[in-house]
């Protein structure tokens, strides 16, 4: 569960900052994200990032 928790965590940081390195880029999960609306786009990323960091966090101690 840490490991997952991790890459959802990496996944929604790189979804988070994508549009501002370079917003030319399309990615697959990025329009497919974007086709509900800017609003709910940054809701799902964060959302996805929050979720990462709390399975990562309530994890990270066990083995």
């Amino acid at each position: 569960m840490k490991e997952l928790g991790l890459g959802l965590f990496i996944i929604g940081l790189i979804s988070l900052a994508l549009p501002f390195i370079n917003p030319n880029i399309k990615s697959v999960f990025l329009t497919w994200v974007d086709q509900w609306g800017t609003t709910v786009a940054w809701i799902i990323r964060g959302g996805i990032t929050l979720l990462g960091l709390v399975l990562w966090l309530s994890f990270k101690d066990r083995e």
